[in-house]
């Protein structure tokens, strides 16, 4: 093997793992900055089509307008239904669960196709144990986050059409939730940062192996 075949698979040691990570990089972060003014005229069109209450819609437009361009992640309260309505899909007597996944067959393709994934998601184990200045705090059956690339990819998913029968199943299997959005300040768990590590430690690993065996 010649030195110049030697130094192409040590270059290849390292460039092979910064392409893959460039590609996920571009993949899983939205690189447009804050909505546009045209994008959010947009988006309020298609909501006033979609048939969104006056109250909704200004909410939404403050959301909107107030756009960074980061990703951020949805803080789900949900409180479960003992007793759901009978909707189309799920029939008589159906659990709030059997009315959550029907939601979410439809959302998850959406929210996975665009970055946008769960994060976390689990059931309350007890009442509130930090209570400052708040009368009769609500108790959440479950508490589940999840990562949105960017508020324009939220849009995208909920101006759909689609999005507005599917989500009368998110709501006729709650009593009562909370959709809060969070911008992280400090996320170790972000998987641009994971799999920089995971790819860093094989392109170090793979660059010992070469030199190793080319001596």
């Amino acid at each position: 093997m010649t030195s110049r075949d030697e130094q192409m698979k040590k270059t290849l040691c390292f460039a092979i793992p910064a392409v893959l990570w460039l590609l996920f990089f571009l993949w899983y972060t939205d690189l447009g900055g804050p909505l546009t003014r045209e994008e959010i005229d947009q988006f309020r069109a298609q909501l006033i089509l979609n048939g969104a209450n006056d109250p909704r819609l200004a909410m939404v437009t403050k959301f909107m307008e107030a756009d960074t361009g980061d990703d951020f992640v949805m803080v789900n309260g949900l409180d479960m239904k003992d007793a759901p309505p009978e909707l189309p899909a799920t029939g008589t007597g159906a659990p709030a669960q059997a009315l959550l996944d029907h939601y979410m067959e439809f959302m998850l393709p959406e929210l996975l196709s665009r970055a946008c994934h769960p994060i976390f998601d689990g059931r309350s184990v007890f009442g509130p144990l930090d209570n400052v200045a708040v009368d009769n705090p609500p108790r959440w059956d479950r508490i589940a986050l999840m990562r949105y690339r960017s508020r324009r990819t939220m849009m995208e998913i909920t101006t759909n059409p689609a999005f507005g029968d599917r989500h009368d199943y998110k709501l006729g299997a709650l009593d009562m939730t909370l959709a809060y959005p969070v911008e992280p300040a400090l996320n170790p768990a972000d998987p641009r940062f994971l799999l920089g590590l995971i790819l860093a430690v094989i392109a170090l690993g793979s660059h010992a192996v070469v030199a190793r065996t080319t001596k």
